[in-house]
């Protein structure tokens, strides 16, 4: 059953409202087209932009350039919804502007407030991205737009809406700051407790007298390879699909900061010849070899036996010890992971890859046994008081959303604000809407 609406308000459909505007792009290869005066917007100019207002995207384009498109001027205070690739970002025109072809923007007729559209499309994102088609991608079509549910509180009500809504964000934008600023000090403390503690200064070491560069005395400076044995995974190819040897094997998708995620592993044909090469021992450390980002490169994992027979593949690198700790390797490898390190030391361009040669070769400070199981021991108790403070931070944060959404949700229900019996009820707005011609209404709105 469809709940009332609250006293004075009205359900329409956008189009019934707005005028909808989409938007298009110059040619690319005309340098006529671009660098001039006018603002030009893209979806992604508004998943980088803050606040609800936007005056200019990245690129802008000249006259001759709106001329060349079907492009049309959008008016101050026109309303900037992203109907594709992705679907939901909204912002309103500071000034006169124009869109690419990712927008289906809306010129608010005199009676609306440009600020309450605003946060209504942003309450209702979900309902119109449940409405978009396409295979590739979603996308919102005009057609689609207009049929957009639309509920209009009274003008004068809209703007105590827009008052309240803003008055609570305020204090949860707040809160969020506060959360995320507390969550980068703690990533932050993270690192200096790696970097004291293998530099000797996080325990007390048995010795305590030091060297010249400053490590514990008895510390040293060795190689992964002087300590461990370093083998790199088996290529993954086509005579590998099938085979009468079908074996688990773990591959660098698994291997996240947390740990080793099981939730999807591959198959591949492992004969049994391969078994001491490729297959996976209880204590060994799983790195990753390769990746895009300088920081994701040797990412490390303990493997823990919690599949049988398993196997590995040559987008990850194993380390077997010799003589250290396994958790105080692990530790070693993850603050230099965390800090670049093995990306810096990695080979080629846009993808950097550490090899076998390179992490055999990359040097490592070997503590004692007795500092090692210290260090570990104290890594450990450091790092899980962290980590319920950064759980605690996050659970504020999804409650900071949960809220925002609940605000939203009361706003447009009409339990946010009072209405007023004195307040101009939207039947009445939307019959002078529907009297006005639609170029009136435009022009109106540009003066």
């Amino acid at each position: 059953m469809t709940k009332p609406l609250p006293p004075g308000w009205g359900l329409t459909a956008v189009g019934d409202v707005f005028k909808i505007v989409g938007g298009s792009t110059p040619r690319t290869d005309n340098p006529r087209y671009w660098d001039g005066d006018i603002s030009w917007i893209t979806p992604d100019d508004l998943s980088r932009h803050q606040g609800a207002f936007i005056s200019k995207g990245r690129r802008s384009i000249t006259t001759v350039g709106l001329e060349s498109t079907s492009t049309q001027m959008l008016p101050q205070d026109s309303v900037l919804f992203s109907s594709r690739a992705p679907i939901g970002y909204v912002a309103i025109a500071a000034n006169s502007l124009c869109t690419n072809q990712g927008f289906k923007s809306l010129i608010p007729p005199v009676g609306i407030q440009p600020k309450y559209v605003y946060w209504y499309l942003r309450y209702a994102t979900p309902t119109i991205q449940d409405m978009g088609s396409g295979t590739t991608f979603k996308e919102i079509s005009k057609k689609r737009m207009a049929v957009v549910p639309f509920l209009l509180p009274p003008t004068n009500e809209q703007e105590r809406i827009v008052a309240a809504i803003e008055e609570h964000f305020s204090r949860i934008d707040a809160a969020e700051s506060a959360a995320q600023t507390a969550l980068v000090r703690l990533e932050t403390l993270r690192r200096a407790i790696l970097t004291a503690a293998f530099s000797g200064h996080l325990v007390e070491p048995l010795n305590p007298r030091r060297t010249p560069d400053g490590l514990p005395e008895d510390w040293s400076l060795s190689t992964v390879g002087d300590v461990s044995d370093v083998q790199l995974g088996r290529q993954r190819s086509p005579d590998n699909h099938s085979g009468p040897h079908m074996r688990p094997y773990i591959r660098a998708a698994n291997v996240t900061w947390g740990g080793l995620d099981l939730s999807d592993v591959k198959e591949m044909n492992f004969y049994p010849s391969e078994a001491d090469n490729f297959q996976l021992r209880v204590g060994d450390i799983l790195l990753n070899e390769a990746s895009g980002s300088p920081n994701e490169v040797g990412k490390p994992a303990i493997w823990r036996g919690d599949i049988e027979h398993c196997f590995f593949q040559n987008t990850l690198l194993r380390v077997r010890t010799r003589g250290p700790i396994v958790e105080y390797l692990y530790w070693y490898f993850y603050h230099l992971a965390r800090l670049g390190k093995f990306g810096e030391a990695g080979r080629g361009v846009n993808i950097r890859h550490l090899g076998k040669q390179g992490l055999t070769n990359f040097p490592i400070v070997i503590a004692p046994l007795h500092d090692q199981k210290q260090v570990v021991t104290a890594i450990a108790e450091h790092f899980s008081r962290i980590d319920a403070a950064t759980a605690t931070l996050e659970r504020c944060l999804q409650r900071c959303s949960v809220l925002q959404r609940s605000i939203l949700a009361a706003a447009f229900s009409g339990r946010l604000v009072e209405q007023n019996p004195n307040d101009e009820s939207a039947s009445v707005l939307l019959e002078r809407i529907a009297a006005e011609p639609p170029k009136r209404r435009t022009k109106r709105k540009s003066a």
